[in-house]
């Protein structure tokens, strides 16, 4: 659809709003180059091969403002409540594009996957009892990494991410 048919839609509106959290990934974390402002979001989609979509953009600035790594029920629910809305089926298919495309990415954990975006190479924490999932800052393990590559052989793939399970402060308490 295009930008005009948009103009004063709630998509629009939230596509217009300043940031909260993070910012969209132009590049997959381990290649990070940057982050793309809301008025840059429709280039980076075609630079990723993707049609400009509304679902796309809503999407992607709906888990850019949250700051959150949101299940496919949760962004359609916040969208819904933002009066944009988009099915089920249409939110999962956008964002398994989006992942696809390196431009979000999933934490699978207890519960449904997750979906987030970050302009920084970073690694997750996920509860296993409640579900949340929490990011850590690549910097922070970057000496745990090179031992587990050493000790594992192991070393961390294209997405740049270990995961690491245990409860939150909230559940362990």
């Amino acid at each position: 659809m295009s930008r005009q048919r948009h103009r004063g839609s709630p998509c629009t509106r939230l596509l217009d709003r300043g940031e909260k959290g993070r910012h969209v990934t132009a590049t997959p974390p381990s290649a990070h180059h940057g982050s793309a402002t809301p008025s840059e979001l429709p280039t980076l989609l075609r630079l990723h091969g993707l049609r400009c979509t509304a679902s796309r953009l809503c999407t992607l600035r709906l888990l850019s403002a949250s700051g959150a790594h949101l299940s496919s029920a949760e962004v359609c629910s916040e969208l819904r409540r933002l009066a944009v809305p988009f099915d089920q089926a249409t939110v999962f298919r956008t964002l398994e594009t989006l992942t696809d495309a390196g431009l979000t990415h999933a934490v699978h954990g207890p519960g449904p996957k997750r979906y987030g975006v970050s302009s920084e190479p970073h690694h997750h924490t996920v509860c296993e009892a409640c579900g949340q999932v929490g990011d850590l800052a690549a910097d922070h393990l970057k000496d745990a990494v090179e031992r587990i590559a050493e000790l594992a052989g192991l070393h961390v793939g294209a997405a740049g991410s270990l995961l690491l399970y245990g409860r939150c402060a909230r559940c362990s308490g």
